[in-house]
C-alpha cells in the first residue's frame, strides 16, 4: 500500500518526482525520428544547468549520419583491434540502431577546481537533457567508454583535446523496450547530522 504524500507535496511535485524516477537507461530504440526542435529544445534546457561562477563549460555536438557513419567506422576499428571482427560487427550493428547521438565536451581548465566543477556542470546539463526528452517521451543512453578517449573520435567532432574532455555519448530515441529498476530505500543512503 502506498503512503499518503506528506502535506508539503503538491500534485506538481508529485508528477515532478514521477518523472525523476520514472527515468531509464534505454538500450533499444524504435527507429522513428525524434524531431530536432525537440533536441534543440532540450539542448537550450540544458545550459541551464548549474554551473560556478557562470562558466557555461559545456559544447553539444549534435552527430548527422556522416559523422555517425565515421563513429560506427571507428568502433569497427577499436573492437576487431581489442576482440575480433564478429564483435566488431554486432557492436556496430547494435550502434547503428541508435537513432540520436548527441557527444557533450567540457573545456578544460589549468585550476584543478575549476576542472572538477566544470565537469560536474557539463553532468548536470547531460541530466538536464535527459530529463526533457524523458518528459516528451524519448529515453536516452549515456555511455562513455574506449571511443570517448580515442584521438579519431576527437577529429570527427572537431574537438581539440587539448581544449577540451567528452563527458559523453549520449543516444536518445523512442524506447522499444522501458526497464524496470529500484533503488535503495533512503534510509540506507541517507546521514542527518545534528
Amino acid at each position: 500500500m502506498k503512503k499518503p504524500a506528506p502535506s508539503y507535496e503538491t500534485a506538481e511535485l508529485r508528477d515532478f518526482g514521477e518523472i525523476l524516477r520514472g527515468r531509464r537507461t534505454i538500450e533499444l530504440f524504435l527507429q522513428t525520428p525524434v524531431p530536432k526542435q525537440l533536441v534543440r529544445a532540450a539542448i537550450e534546457v540544458a545550459t541551464w544547468a548549474p554551473n560556478h561562477h557562470v562558466t557555461e563549460p559545456w559544447v553539444f555536438h549534435l552527430l548527422g549520419k556522416r559523422s555517425i557513419d565515421a563513429c560506427l567506422e571507428l568502433v569497427r576499428q577499436l573492437v576487431t583491434a581489442k576482440k575480433d571482427a564478429a564483435a566488431a560487427e554486432f557492436k556496430v550493428q547494435s550502434w547503428a540502431a541508435k537513432p540520436g547521438w548527441l557527444v557533450v565536451s567540457c573545456r578544460k581548465s589549468d585550476d584543478d577546481t575549476v576542472q572538477r566543477e566544470d565537469l560536474a556542470a557539463c553532468a548536470a546539463a547531460v541530466q538536464n537533457f535527459m530529463l526533457y526528452l524523458w518528459k516528451a517521451g524519448v529515453g536516452s543512453k549515456w555511455t562513455t567508454g574506449a571511443i570517448t578517449s580515442d584521438a579519431r573520435f576527437f577529429d570527427i567532432l572537431g574537438i581539440d583535446s587539448q581544449v577540451a574532455s567528452v563527458v559523453g555519448l549520449v543516444w536518445f530515441g523512442y524506447p522499444k523496450l522501458t526497464p524496470t529498476q529500484q533503488r535503495k530505500a533512503l534510509d540506507e543512503v541517507l546521514t542527518e547530522l545534528p
